[in-house]
């Protein structure tokens, strides 16, 4: 959806409730509830405390507002996802206004700015801000790696003095990313065995092999070429359906959006790996 940062109700309503705790009959632990709902969402140690979603993002979106300028913010696009009943939560901002073009011999895409910040008020995560991007030909989002991400302790004391030095990074670091992803587009794979170099990265056989033909999927498009493999990992992360064949199983336990989580953290894994870092040379 369009994002109004001046828009007075800045963050979801189902999300803006405060944050209340109780004692459990064990004496180093408390229950975490909603306010608002009067709903348990966990237990914590009794030395817990925490931010509301609220609190936590308002102060998230003030700094973006505050540090960036009205070009880039304007058209940003935002994606609100929950789990754990609402206990974690995760903010998704595309940045369409700060982008560039990734350019292979078969397609041409371009690519935006991305922030994304998670926040848990049940011990789940700590407070985190990560920095990407955004393929807008699929809309596959990618984090760019374990560097792009700042992690602060999740208390009521939080402050932004990190983020806003990372924020600030972040805009010279996109365009020096996207310069390295073109260089991935101009990176030839057809006399590289992928089914095997993604055997020797990927533990699931299984996996391994539909990772594969998502990749054969890509390079129809785009070339056999590194950016194709990266973009066939992105998509496993930006998708779990037919689209890919990347379903995931219905637990019943609210956590889709925290598995999909885990999948951009482990196609970062991926890309951190010498074995692709190394097709530079290929």
């Amino acid at each position: 959806m369009a994002f109004d940062f001046n828009h007075p109700n800045i963050v979801p309503e189902y999300m803006d409730f405060d944050v209340a705790f109780e004692p459990t009959k064990v004496k180093d632990k408390k229950y975490v509830i909603n306010a608002t709902s009067g709903e348990y969402l966990g237990v914590v140690g009794n030395t817990f405390t925490c931010a509301s979603h609220g609190d936590f993002y308002r102060g998230v979106l003030d700094t973006v507002t505050e540090e960036l300028s009205d070009h880039e913010l304007a058209n940003a696009n935002t994606h609100w996802r929950t789990a754990r009943n609402g206990a974690w939560a995760m903010l998704d901002i595309t940045l369409p206004n700060m982008k560039t073009v990734i350019e292979t011999d078969k397609h041409s895409t371009e690519i935006g700015n991305r922030i994304i910040s998670l926040h848990g008020i049940d011990g789940s995560c700590s407070n985190q801000v990560y920095f990407g991007a955004i393929d807008f030909f699929c809309t596959n989002g990618m984090i760019r790696g374990e560097y792009d991400k700042v992690r602060k302790k999740n208390t009521s004391n939080f402050t932004m003095e990190s983020f806003i030095y990372e924020l600030t990074r972040a805009r010279k670091d996109f365009y020096e990313e996207a310069s390295k992803m073109q260089v991935w587009a101009q990176t030839d794979l057809k006399y590289v065995d992928v089914s095997s170099l993604l055997d020797s990265m990927i533990a699931s056989k299984r996996k391994s092999e539909k990772m594969y033909s998502l990749y054969m999927q890509e390079a129809s498009q785009r070339g056999h070429n590194k950016w194709a493999l990266y973009s066939a990992f992105t998509n496993y992360a930006s998708y779990a359906d037919e689209r890919n064949g990347f379903n995931l199983r219905n637990t019943g336990n609210d956590t889709q959006a925290v598995s999909m989580w885990s999948r951009e953290q482990e196609v970062s894994k991926w890309v951190s790996d010498d074995r692709f870092i190394q097709l530079e040379a290929a």
